[in-house]
């Protein structure tokens, strides 16, 4: 994998490890939902043009580990892929309909990794006139 990446204006290493779960934490995202929830992300990142580092899907949560384009932008991102996944999953998989109102809730966690420890860069930035 390259350290960065790059579009037209800007050089970038931004990676995410994004966590969201199906309304209520039900434990539905298994039976054969979490392997087409699976495809349906690779698609959709296809798509978008995120790179999917790692996946897990669990009962009731999913974990992603993705590279995203900062003008593009991890919460863009996310809603992307939430919308997209629940309105396939709900109509290919009709007793998602019926156990929970919405699939997934509105919220996520997100954290950045990957790069210098935070000290190293403070230091770095400190450092910038005596170089």
């Amino acid at each position: 994998m390259k350290k960065f990446k790059s579009n037209n204006n800007v050089v970038y290493s931004c990676k995410y490890h994004v966590v969201w779960t199906p309304k209520y934490r039900r434990p539905v995202l298994k039976d054969g939902v979490d392997v087409r929830l699976k495809d349906l992300l690779a698609q959709i990142a296809k798509e978008i043009q995120v790179d999917i580092i790692e996946v897990e899907i669990m009962p009731d949560q999913v974990h992603l580990l993705i590279e995203v384009d900062p003008q593009f932008g991890v919460h863009k991102a996310v809603k992307r892929f939430k919308g997209a996944t629940s309105r396939y999953l709900r109509s290919e998989f009709p007793h998602l309909k019926s156990r929970i109102p919405t699939l997934w809730t509105n919220s996520y966690f997100v954290s950045t990794v990957g790069g210098a420890p935070l000290e190293v860069v403070k230091q770095y930035i400190q450092n910038q006139k005596e170089v």
